[in-house]
Formats: C-alpha cells, structure tokens, sequence
C-alpha cells in the first residue's frame, strides 16, 4: 500500500516544469523586446544623423528638424542634436515596455559627416 501515496506527484512534476518553462520564455520574451528596441534606436539616430548632415553644411538651422523628423518616422525620439563643422551628432530613444517590469529606455548615439578624400583636404 505504500505506491498509493505517491499517486497524484507526477501533476505536481509537471506543473513545476511548466512554470519554469513559462518563466524562461517570459526572460527570453523579454531580452528580446530589448534588442529590438536597441536596434531601433541605433536605426533611429543613424538616420537621423544622416538626414541632418545632409543639411548640415546648406541649411544647418533645418538639419535638426529634419533629423527629429527622420527620427519620430522610426518610432523613437531625439533626445539631442548637434551640428557642427558640417558634422551632426543625434542622440535617440525607444521606451520599452516590459509587462509586469518597470518601463525604460534604449538609447543610442550616431554622427555622420561629409566624407574628406585626400586630395580634397
């Protein structure tokens, strides 16, 4: 008679395995969100520095503008933008939202410039 206190364990087995398994996908679920939203933001202020040093050396009060513009149009925003000497440094920000967690933000900084061959200098 003593197997028949045993009845009943292997659904508390599973169980235990099932939430571990959960709460494995749940962290990769998570690290995921997380470096789609770094990609993003590095996408975001690459682009952005690129649309601003476009404008950098014949409109330099418009390249930020067009740089948040580029930016917002990539789901992020500009946190700072800089131009000088025809080169332009965009700093941008995506919110991560993790269900359940605190939100917080992925950020990332580019510069772009006009491109110098030796003998133009």
């Amino acid at each position: 008679m003593g197997g028949r206190r045993d009845r009943g364990s292997a659904t508390v087995w599973v169980v235990a395995v099932m939430a571990v398994v959960w709460a494995a996908a749940y962290v990769l679920v998570q690290v995921g969100m997380a470096r789609v939203a770094v990609h993003t933001a590095l996408a975001a202020a690459d682009l952005g520095a690129l649309a601003a040093a476009e404008l950098a050396v014949a409109a330099p009060g418009e390249a930020c503008g067009r740089a948040a513009e580029v930016v917002a149009a990539n789901d992020a925003r500009i946190v700072s933008c800089e131009v000088e000497g025809g080169v332009s440094e965009v700093t941008a920000r995506v919110r991560l939202r993790f269900p359940g967690l605190t939100e917080r933000e992925a950020s990332a900084t580019s510069r772009a410039g006009p491109v110098y061959l030796n003998t133009e200098r």
